[in-house]
């Protein structure tokens, strides 16, 4: 038919649904090649059996297309467009999530599409049709055979799930929820009452009278829900019977009762119904317990920000992750494959069902059909904000159902004899002749307060869709409960760590779609640490992991493109280290058996050649070791190099040598026999302080003020976290010291003056680079260089800049008279005993501590090297041995 033939109805109608059809066909069409664009390879199973829904969706359509033209020639072109829409990306979005349960909603719609076209040709073309007319007439019986229906459910009631509540009626794998069609029931039987007692003349402004028989049914109905414990289906009773008395009194008492008779059901639910406490409790803090009862809801929210402003892809995401997500959660599962994008779109669809549908509430004449449109469209529109607002934390879940688009035959047979209905009622909306202006602008008025309040709540809903897709989204994806993470390493290959020679510390191997982590050198686990899908993530894995992952290093157009293609970032980026995986070696096996850490770095350069923490663990092992890893007392998953706290005690008196008056090479001639860690070489105040002997220490921190103390030790870089790729502590700075000795020694414990003053090793090390490095405290750099695709490897910024902490002349000065016979560097032994912690968080006890400090002397040629090692035990002579085999395996070739 040419089309000028055509009806501008009809022709507006099939221009909407060509463009509702090419939508799903794409989608189709996307799902099928899903597979593939993940994996990135055409060599893949491809779905098909999705377009099963598809060919019937498109039957459908055609079909009551044709009988709506045929049989409504004056409906409005709109409506079924739009719910066609919703009615196909559901389906589609099912058969994406199960192949089963999408082969059953496929069967439904076929079903309920004969129904459907049997229904219009039952319908006469009279002005007023059959079935509006019946609904009207024995409003009575429809509501009373709902309410037992519904009353069956208490005694021969079951869940299609085997557990939770018993909703349905039905058997042989086919089930029915008598709750649906009881709220269209209550919609019917409140739109014909009201509207027959305002034909017999009965005033609706008093209240009582004329709402005593609608209270009586709709009790009954909230009496039956709340035995159920259907509360979500109760609250949407509440608002349709505000909604529609309120349409047909304009009294606004009614608004407000109701509004609070919800406020006091819920605080009774909340009270009485634990269901309904774990809601609430989700709802106010879902943080709390987000893999208990949380678990729902957090996951729903990250979904949606998985899915970003445009989406992962039709097929191309994660949505099987949040439960239900077929009925009750399958907004979220529409957001993470189409984005914000996808979920405004939704947004605007009902909008537009809002704005027909009130359109026939003003134009209708007779005022059942009036209230029956606003009753309909606060159904199906307010149905669909509660459940969204439940999915995005706008408000407590319900647990009810997304009309047109969630799984379930009740669900899409309501929606689609509502759908009914609205059509009858814009075929034959009269025009408004005779009515008086006043009742006219009444009614006008009413329907736009109930109109602006349904489109407050999907702007609402839109709003905080944004919020959490693109404002939290990029934190929340970053969270260890996030399972995606876990899924995209296994199918876009993670970047490699190397260190400084390119042996490899942690690579992903295996093809696509099945790539997994491991770590060749197990022993460096406290800091490279690990990405798993049970424990999330830790050490520099979860630093890099912007690189590792491919979104930090490529140019913004190719990550789009890759986006736009496969949902997914481009290949991860290998990231190479300053680390000497032949120096580490040598620092856990001089380690081993021992509590402690090593930081080893070039004193210049501040790169770190080597940073070993004992006890450690093997990340490979994770699933076999990890209750034992969390319960083991020595603390195995934390980096005591860079998060081990520690009392500095005598190690401070090599810098302390450096800024005082004296001339440390001559000889000391207090007591220097008590109390040293080891034997002095020799007399000079260089070798004493060396040797760790408190008395000298006495003497120098005796001339110095509090203030003074507090000053010199922040030059030292003592009091701030180094800027790192993984996480580092630090003590607070004082605002005053009373007692300089028992402060350095860790024996003050006055939170007003800051606490207990502790130090973690790479702090140390990083302090003696300062006497090997002309008094110069070096950046510390770990992550040296990047292999971007444009320009290879490429050098990193450094996150601070050097400071001169101390004059060169008095670095060199004090370096030099703490040097160690004819070897070319430095040392400082130090010891203490006491039952100290070395973080808060390990709560690790030991009966004394153990301290080496030392660097290349000033005058060294070759790399210039500084190096702290810590051990948890009163043991000076094996920390000295550490650390000077650690020395001579740097220097030596």
């Amino acid at each position: 038919m040419s089309d000028h033939l055509i009806s501008p109805t009809d022709r507006i109608e099939r221009r909407l649904l060509i463009l509702a059809g090419a939508f799903i066909a794409i989608y189709s069409i996307s799902l099928t090649l899903a597979n593939a664009a993940r994996l990135r390879t055409w060599q893949v199973d491809y779905r098909w059996s999705h377009w099963l829904g598809f060919t019937v969706w498109i039957g459908i359509v055609w079909l009551v297309h044709a009988q709506l033209s045929h049989r409504l020639p004056e409906r409005d072109p709109f409506l079924f467009p739009v719910t066609a829409l919703l009615t196909g990306w559901g389906m589609l979005t099912i058969w994406r999530l199960s192949n089963g349960l999408g082969l059953r909603q496929t069967v439904w719609l076929l079903v309920i599409g004969i129904v459907f076209l049997l229904a219009l040709r039952f319908d006469s073309n009279q002005p007023v049709g059959r079935i509006l007319v019946y609904l009207r007439r024995f409003k009575y019986v429809w509501l009373t055979s709902g309410l037992v229906l519904t009353a069956a459910t208490l005694f021969l009631g079951t869940n299609p799930l085997g557990a939770g509540p018993r909703l349905w009626l039905g058997c042989c794998g086919f089930y029915f929820q008598p709750s649906e069609p009881l709220k269209l029931l209550l919609i019917i039987y409140l739109a014909a009452f009201l509207a027959d007692r305002q034909a017999a003349g009965t005033p609706t402004t008093k209240l009582l009278p004329l709402l005593t028989p609608t209270l009586l049914m709709t009790g009954l109905a909230l009496l039956l829900l709340v035995f159920q414990r259907d509360l979500g289906t109760a609250a949407i009773f509440i608002v349709l019977y505000a909604v529609i008395v309120f349409a047909g009194t304009g009294n606004k008492n009614v608004l407000l009762i109701s509004t609070l008779v919800l406020i006091l059901a819920a605080v009774a639910g909340y009270s009485l119904f634990d269901v309904v406490s774990q809601r609430v409790d989700a709802w106010i803090n879902p943080w709390l317990d987000p893999t208990g009862r949380s678990y729902q809801i957090v996951q729903s929210l990250l979904a949606v920000a998985n899915g970003g402003l445009i989406g992962r892809g039709a097929g191309m995401g994660s949505p099987s992750l949040v439960p239900i997500a077929q009925s009750d959660f399958i907004f979220p599962a529409i957001s993470e494959e189409a984005g914000l994008v996808g979920a405004l779109a939704i947004l605007a669809l009902l909008a537009l069902l809002v704005n027909r549908g009130m359109r026939l509430g003003i134009k209708s004449a007779d005022p059942f059909h009036r209230l029956l449109a606003i009753g309909l469209v606060v159904h199906l529109v307010g149905q669909s904000i509660l459940i969204i607002a439940g999915n995005l934390r706008l408000l407590p879940l319900t647990g009810v159902t997304l009309p047109f688009v969630s799984y379930g035959g009740s669900s899409l047979l309501v929606s689609f004899f509502e759908l009914l209905c609205l059509l009858l009622i814009s075929a034959r909306s009269e025009e408004l002749q005779g009515v008086q202006p006043e009742i006219l602008k009444a009614q006008t008025n009413l329907n736009l307060v109930i109109s602006g309040g349904l489109m407050l709540g999907l702007a609402g809903t839109a709003v905080i869709s944004g919020w959490w897709s693109l404002v939290r989204g990029p934190d929340l994806l970053t969270r260890t409960d996030n399972p995606r993470r876990t899924i995209a390493d296994r199918y876009v290959k993670r970047g490699s760590i190397f260190d400084s020679h390119s042996n490899p510390l942690a690579e992903s191997s295996g093809v696509t779609g099945a790539y997994q982590r491991s770590y060749p050198y197990a022993a460096l686990s406290p800091l490279v640490g690990y990405t798993d899908s049970i424990y999330g993530q830790a050490g520099l894995e979860a630093s890099l992991d912007p690189y590792l992952r491919g979104l930090k290093g490529y140019p913004a157009l190719t990550l789009w493109r890759e986006h736009l293609l496969y949902g997914q970032p481009p290949p991860g980026l290998d990231v190479r280290l300053s680390l000497d995986l032949d120096l580490q070696t040598r620092a856990d096996e001089l380690l081993a058996g021992h509590k402690g850490a090593l930081v080893l770095l070039n004193a210049r350069t501040g790169e770190v050649l080597a940073m070993a923490s004992s006890p450690g663990f093997d990340a490979n092992q994770l699933n076999s070791t990890w209750e034992s890893l969390v319960s083991d007392p020595s603390s195995p998953l934390l980096d005591r190099a860079g998060m081990g706290m520690y009392p500095v005690g005598n190690a401070l008196g090599g810098f302390l040598l450096s800024a005082s008056l004296v001339d440390p090479a001559t000889q000391y001639t207090g007591n220097n026999n008590v109390g040293c860690a080891v034997v002095p070489e020799g007399p000079s105040w260089g070798e004493v302080i060396a040797a760790g002997c408190p008395e000298p220490m006495k003497q120098l921190l005796s001339s110095m003020s509090g203030q003074d103390l507090i000053k010199f030790i922040d030059q030292l870089g003592l009091y701030t976290a180094p800027s790192f790729p993984v996480e580092t502590l630090s003590s607070t700075k004082p605002s005053a010291i009373s007692n300089p000795f028992t402060y350095v020694t860790g024996q003050n414990n006055d939170v007003a003056t800051g606490g207990l003053f502790q130090v973690t090793p790479l702090q140390m090390a990083l302090a003696a680079a300062i006497l090997s490095n002309q008094g110069t405290l070096p950046a510390p750099r770990l992550v040296m260089s990047v292999d971007t695709p444009q320009s290879g490897w490429v050098t990193l910024p450094l996150t601070t800049q050097p400071q001169q902490a101390l004059p060169a002349v008095n670095a060199n000065k004090a370096a030099g008279a703490l040097m160690s016979g004819d070897m070319p560097f430095w040392q400082v032994v130090a010891s203490g005993k006491g039952n100290a912690s070395s973080t808060e968080a390990a709560n690790t006890i030991y009966p004394g501590y153990s301290w080496y400090l030392g660097g290349t002397s000033p005058e060294w040629q070759g790399v210039p090297l500084a190096l702290a090692v810590i051990l948890e035990e009163d043991n000076p002579q094996q920390v000295q041995e550490i650390g000077r085999a650690m020395f001579q395996s740097a220097i030596i070739p």
